[in-house]
Formats: C-alpha cells, structure tokens, sequence
C-alpha cells in the first residue's frame, strides 16, 4: 500500500454516517470533511466524529471547491444522485454513491458518461457482497460446483412504520425522489446478491402493491425471474412483516444448495462432499448464524466488510489509480431490474430484459 493519503469528503448525513465513521479510520485518509444542509445535524456529527469546524460546510457548492478533496460518498436522497455527482466529477472528485445509484438506468448511464469523461471513477454501495457468506456463495457458484443452476428464492422481509416514511421531508415511498417503495429502497441490496450470484435476468413477471403505509409507491412486490441460465426463482420485497425479519436467499443447482440468512449461511451442502457433511459443518462454523469460529475478513481477500470496506476500497482505489471494486456500470443492473419489475406490475405483462425504459412517473 502506497504511503499517499487523501482527503474524503460525505455528503447527506442520514445514511452518510456510517462511511463518515468509517473515513474517520480509513488507512490512506488524511482528512474527512463532511456537509449536510441541516447545520444541527452537521454540528452534532461533526463535533461526535471530531470533524475539524474548518471542514465542516452546509454549502455542497463551497465543498466541492476544495481542491484538496479526492474523494467523496453522495448519500443525499436516491433522485438527487445523478445531479450531485455529475457535479463532484465535474468539480475533479473521485465519487462512491449510495444505493440505487439512481432511480432510473437513463439517469445512470449519465452519471457514468461522465465518469469516463472525466477520468474519475465513479462506484456504487452494495456492502453486502463483501460479507464474507456472500463472498463464499459467489465463489461456490462461480467455480461450477453446483452444477447447473435450477431455482433461487431471494425475499427481503422487514417492517418500516409511517414515521419512516414521514421523516426527512417524507422523500421515501415517492415515485420523484426514492423512484419507488420496498423494492428500489430497500430490496435493492437483495436485487443486487440475486444477479450477482444468478447472473443476469432474462425476464420478470410481477405483482405489487400498497398494503399498510400511506405512500405513493409500493410497500410489498413479488416476482418470478427467469435468468439467462435458464434458471427460475423468486424475488419478494416488504416493508410489512413486523416486527422486521430476515433477509433470505435460497439457491439451488443440480449439484447442490445453499441456504443463508441474514448473510449468515444456514445450509451448504454440494453432491461432491465425500466427506459426509464435515465440510458443512465448517462451514456453518464459520459462515453460520452461530458461528464460533468466526472468518476474518482478510480470509475472504477484503480489507473490511460493510460500509467500512467499501469506503476503504474507494480510498485505495483512487490511492492505486484502479477502479473500485463495485464501479456505476455494476449499480446500474439492479436498478434496471427494478424498473422492469414495476413496469410488469403495472402492466400485468411480463417484461423482456433488456429493459431501458424510464418510469412514466419520473
């Protein structure tokens, strides 16, 4: 690792507090400046993280003037992404955006036109691949041992109240600023493990609607997927189950399965075990819900898991002069996705990927 260091830069301090945390203790940072339009929230977050009042800034124009900034996570609302990056790339910075990198593929495509015209690197947050679970599931398929690839189940259960919803000027659950409900906010995580693991999707068909919060957009989804490979399998999205579950992913090939939960694994077996469960045991020891052996993340090849990984990563990518590991061009896949999901609800009809058209309400 290079002995260079870098300034870092985190704009929206909702979400943006767990890459501030961990910009704080980021190898190869030299200093974290951070802006928020609500000064309080800016005030508090700075003095708790020990944010120099200097680097401090309610003004995102008077941020991106700093010529010694590198770097910087957009963790504004969902629908101000394309606008807020296209303008730190134009201003020189290097930029890793929250999910989704926006709320629809015509508006990511922008945002890494950009990028390339700027030679910056633009990436996308999708933590959850760097759990070291996920990580093992990837690597499992990829090297064939489960043979073909048959079905998955992939569902996202979990419980958001209205005050949710209401809270921050209500932009969530709005077709403008979050370009959907259960599916584009918070299922996209899960969206993103499904094509990653399953590769890419041929075709949705789907059902949504509004069950229990007073939005706009959709609070529960279910779709059946046919993927390039042939396979089948399910995707489901709510933010109704209360009290708030799991994250579940089932997959199954024609030479073995794997269950996880919670990016924890609950089950791993694979036809060419000989050795009679003992490598699922393992397994479980490591990966499982009550791992006692747990792996350390430099087991998996990643420097840090989470938000602390990806984070870290964009520092040593901008540090190295390589790409990020999860780069736009990745972020824009789920989101596609998603958008065709939403046009077979509407319209009853299964949809073909690929698909580009732009949501008729954005």
């Amino acid at each position: 690792m290079s002995s260079k260091e870098i300034g870092y830069a985190v704009f929206g301090l909702g979400v943006g507090k767990s890459h501030l945390a961990s910009a704080v203790k980021a190898n190869g940072c030299k200093f974290v400046a951070i802006c928020d339009m609500n000064e309080t929230v800016l005030n508090k977050l700075g003095d708790e993280y020990g944010i120099d009042p200097a680097n401090r800034y309610t003004s995102y124009e008077e941020l991106l003037k700093r010529e010694d900034i590198d770097a910087i996570s957009i963790c504004t609302p969902s629908g101000w992404h394309k606008e807020h990056t296209v303008m730190a790339l134009r201003a020189g910075k290097h930029v890793l955006t929250e999910k989704p990198l926006e709320i629809s593929v015509e508006r990511i495509d922008e945002m890494n036109r950009v990028a390339a015209e700027e030679g910056r690197f633009l990436g996308c947050v999708f933590q959850n691949r760097l759990a070291p679970a996920n990580q093992l599931i990837k690597e499992t398929i990829d090297s064939g041992r489960m043979g073909k690839m048959i079905t998955s189940n992939f569902h996202l259960k979990w419980y958001r109240d209205d005050k949710y919803y209401a809270k921050n000027g209500g932009w969530r659950g709005t077709w403008a600023m979050d370009g959907g409900g259960a599916i584009m906010n918070q299922t996209i995580h899960t969206v993103d493990l499904m094509q990653w693991f399953m590769g890419p999707v041929r075709s949705i068909f789907a059902k949504m609607g509004t069950y229990n919060h007073p939005i706009e957009t959709e609070d529960t989804a279910v779709a059946v997927i046919t993927f390039e490979s042939g396979a089948i399998g399910t995707l489901i999205g709510t933010t109704c189950a209360y009290p708030g579950l799991e994250v579940s992913v089932q997959i199954h090939g024609a030479k073995g399965s794997i269950y996880s939960k919670s990016n924890k694994i609950e089950l791993f077996k694979m036809a060419d075990d000989d050795e009679q469960r003992s490598e699922e045991s393992r397994v479980l020891e490591s990966y499982g819900i009550n791992a006692t052996a747990k792996p350390t993340s430099e087991s998996v090849g990643l420097p840090k898991t989470g938000h602390a990984g990806q984070v870290q990563d964009m520092i040593n990518a901008v540090i190295a002069g390589c790409p990020p590991m999860i780069e736009g061009k990745e972020g824009r896949a789920s989101v596609e996705i998603v958008q065709a999901l939403y046009e077979s609800a509407r319209t009853g009809k299964e949809v073909f990927m690929p698909y580009v058209q732009e949501l008729n309400r954005v």
